[in-house]
């Protein structure tokens, strides 16, 4: 006796076509167009999760460059201040130090500029 994939089918094809819910044209009415299309889009969705995390650690160096002009100091040489002091901080939590509690920022950045080889 045979077996007939009928409902497999129908249920993975439905699925699929849930995906490209609100895609353009036939891709998401058709179910090859639209394979095609969420095959695409989950490689743009994984390329996006790395971009983001590029775009964010830019947007810190930005910010610290910009708190740092107060000071003189330029954000090459700061990092290379605060790594041979051995500062554990990061470019993240830097950043929000300098947006959001600018004393402690400054009393960072004076710690670190004193600190020699």
């Amino acid at each position: 006796m045979r077996v007939k994939t009928g409902t497999v089918r129908h249920a993975f094809h439905k699925k699929v076509l849930q995906a490209a819910k609100g895609y353009w044209m036939t891709r998401h009415k058709r179910y090859k167009v639209a394979a095609e299309a969420v095959l695409h889009a989950g490689q743009y969705a994984y390329n996006g999760r790395r971009l983001r995390r590029r775009d964010l650690r830019k947007l810190w160096i930005i910010r610290l460059n910009a708190a740092l002009k107060e000071f003189s100091l330029s954000y090459s040489k700061f990092i290379n201040l605060a790594k041979n002091a051995k500062m554990v901080l990061n470019r993240k939590m830097l950043s929000e130090l300098a947006i959001n509690d600018p004393t402690v920022f400054k009393s960072i950045v004076n710690s670190v500029s004193t600190f020699k080889k």
